[in-house]
């Protein structure tokens, strides 16, 4: 096989080149890789720690209200009020420098059931139970409360409980416009008499809906200056369900920039956290920008996720970082891979030069020239490989004009030995076929002509005899005359065997169902002295191609076969339908069946099982279809019953 120019040159490039070409590329494209998966791994460990540093300072201010909650229910100033039996008022004073001194803002006391006596404001509005005032005596929690309870609580604080709903790309759809609820860190403490018996209750807590201090503190504790680099900052916020009601991330409308209270979180967080109650830990779409986030819920005093703490940094900074970085190892790496490319072309020239000399010596050689290698510059290898080339070249062109010699010579005996095999072959073919023809014809001549003309001779002579009588039977003398005329076409059609290429009958549209009926009305003598039941079923909707005297013929050869195999008395089944293009006439019968060797020349000349046959009925038959472009096939039967079954298959073209 000729190999194109240079086919040689490219190989050896390609494998100098691959590493420099291949290799270092894949490595550079494995580290990059890696080295992305790690900064982004890097940015998640140091959000899930901001988010530990921002949930601790969290549950440290809910301790600590627990603890100053405690502290003041356990003070003697209390005790000693609520033992002197003072008023409402002088509670509410007493209330009043607790809140100023534990920077929180409300303070109340209830009864034991819960009913509220006194707050920091001044008397109560009403000595009301809130439905809400229920679980342990002591608790610290995050609790979600009405706009009504929480009116009872610290009315002067009721303007910051309200959040308009903004529109926020990827927020879970809502019909909510406001949110009225107040988000609250509430801890309550017993207070006890002498005797350990709670007697009232106090209870202190924070508002965090637009607590911009706190959540601003909480920013400076898990960002202080200087800890993000490249210009990202950090943001902290705090949600009652999806919605911001306090934070410091921003939000820019009309070149100013506003803190995006009121915004809401993206669905995909929102089903993780609040759906399914885990820490979310990716980068996520914050209001108007990309943030690696760290969100976590937060859980009421009954363990319902009512809200989420989050912290996050800007992402762009770093991944303007981390592309910077992909970059110097994309320069670096296009740089050693031109070095190596540069010293691979180096070597791989002084290896392909002569390599390409004996490749062009060789297809030289092949297209019938007679050249040689001749001495190479450079690896003395190389050089002893071409004069190896040159050596075995010569004794290629020796023994080539030795073979050629010997192969003319046995081409000339083995054409002559050929010539002699096809001139006798064809001798024994023509002999052996002018005999089987003249065979043949001997036997139809014999057979068949004679009664031929002796029926025609009857029948003549009846129509003679009957005179004007012969109207009766003018259609049994018809019939009579036809079937004579189909068995001087069989004599014709035998006698025609040695010329097949010439014959062939009219060829029409043939009804299956109806031919197998005009079948039956021919061999009705037969078929009654037999005894034998028939039974037909026809499934066919087309039509057969074939002239209707021959299918007749081969259809009332099978009938008789039927009758004479079962004797007397059995069940002839005739079927028939579409089978590929064409139609599958069946006839089978509930005789012997027929033996595996007789199945196996049951189509030749001359095989018959009977005494007085000639053994030509299925031959002809055979021949017959297999004209038209049709098959005869026979098998026994496979239903449990004894019998053969003979199948017509012919073409055939749908009834309209």
């Amino acid at each position: 096989m000729t190999r194109a120019p240079g086919s040689i040159r490219r190989q050896l490039l390609t494998l100098s080149l691959l590493p420099a070409g291949v290799a270092l590329p894949l490595l550079g494209v494995a580290l990059a890789w890696w080295g992305s998966s790690a900064l982004d791994a890097l940015l998640v460990t140091k959000v899930r720690a901001d988010l530990a540093v921002a949930h601790g300072y969290f549950e440290r201010v809910r301790s600590e209200m627990g603890a100053s909650a405690a502290a003041l229910a356990d003070s003697q100033a209390l005790q000693s009020a609520l033992a002197r039996g003072t008023a409402p008022a002088e509670l509410g004073a007493l209330l009043q420098r607790f809140k100023e001194r534990e920077g929180v803002d409300f303070v109340n006391l209830r009864d034991a059931e819960g009913r509220l006596l006194a707050t920091d404001f001044g008397p109560p509005p009403q000595a009301t139970r809130a439905g809400w005032f229920n679980g342990p005596a002591s608790r610290s929690a995050v609790e979600v409360l009405a706009p009504q309870d929480f009116a009872l609580l610290a009315p002067a604080l009721q303007s910051r409980v309200a959040v308009p709903l903004l529109p926020t790309p990827y927020a879970a759809p809502t019909e909510r416009s406001t949110e009225e609820r107040a988000l609250v860190l509430l801890a309550r403490a017993p207070v006890a008499d002498a005797r350990g018996h709670i007697t009232h209750y106090l209870q202190a807590g924070t508002l965090l809906n637009r607590n911009l201090a706190f959540i601003d503190h909480i920013n400076e504790i898990v960002y202080p200056p200087g800890t993000l680099p490249f210009g990202s900052r950090g943001t902290a916020t705090l949600f009652l369900d999806d919605l911001r009601i306090t934070t410091n991330v921003r939000l820019f409308e009309g070149g100013a920039a506003h803190r995006a209270i009121g915004t809401r979180v993206s669905q995909q967080v929102r089903e993780a956290v609040l759906g399914r109650g885990s820490t979310w830990l990716d980068r996520a779409f914050v209001v108007g920008d990309w943030y690696v986030s760290a969100y976590a819920p937060l859980a009421d005093g009954e363990g319902r996720r009512v809200g989420m703490l989050y912290v996050g940094f800007l992402e762009q900074p770093f991944t303007l970082l981390k592309y910077g970085v992909l970059l110097g190892i994309g320069a670096l790496f296009f740089a050693v891979m031109g070095a190596a490319a540069w010293l691979s072309l180096r070597r791989a020239r002084a290896l392909y030069q002569p390599l390409e000399r004996m490749a062009h010596t060789m297809r030289e050689v092949q297209s019938g020239q007679r050249a040689r290698v001749g001495p190479l510059q450079g690896s003395p290898e190389l050089g002893a490989l071409g004069a190896h080339l040159d050596g075995l070249l010569d004794t290629v062109d020796e023994q080539t004009r030795a073979l050629r010699w010997a192969n003319a010579e046995l081409d000339a005996k083995v054409e002559e030995r050929t010539r002699e095999l096809q001139a006798a072959q064809r001798q024994l073919l023509r002999s052996e076929k002018m005999a089987a023809i003249g065979q043949l014809t001997a036997s139809i001549a014999h057979e068949v002509n004679n009664p031929i003309a002796v029926l025609q001779g009857n029948l003549d002579l009846m129509r003679e005899l009957l005179g004007e009588h012969v109207n009766s039977v003018r259609d049994e003398l018809k019939l009579a005359d036809e079937q004579v005329e189909r068995m001087r076409l069989i004599v014709a059609q035998l006698l025609q065997f040695s010329r097949p290429t010439e014959y062939a009958g009219y060829v029409q549209a043939v009804d299956p169902a109806q031919a197998l009926q005009d079948c039956l009305r021919l061999v009705g003598p037969q078929l009654a002295r037999s005894r034998v039941q028939v039974k037909q079923q026809f499934a066919h909707t087309r039509t057969a191609a074939i002239n209707r005297q021959e299918l007749q013929q081969v259809l009332v050869n099978l009938l008789l076969n039927a009758l004479q195999a079962m004797g007397n008395g059995g069940v002839l089944r005739l079927s028939t339908r579409d089978e590929a293009e064409g139609v599958l006439i069946s006839v089978a019968d509930s005789g012997p069946g027929l033996a595996p060797e007789v199945l196996r020349d049951l189509f030749q000349p001359f095989m018959t099982t009977k005494h007085d046959g000639t053994g030509l009925g299925l031959w002809i038959s055979h021949g017959l279809i297999e004209r038209y472009g049709g098959a005869l096939r026979a098998r026994n039967r496979d239903d449990g019953e004894s019998g053969a079954v003979f199948e017509v298959w012919v073409p055939g073209e749908t009834v309209a």
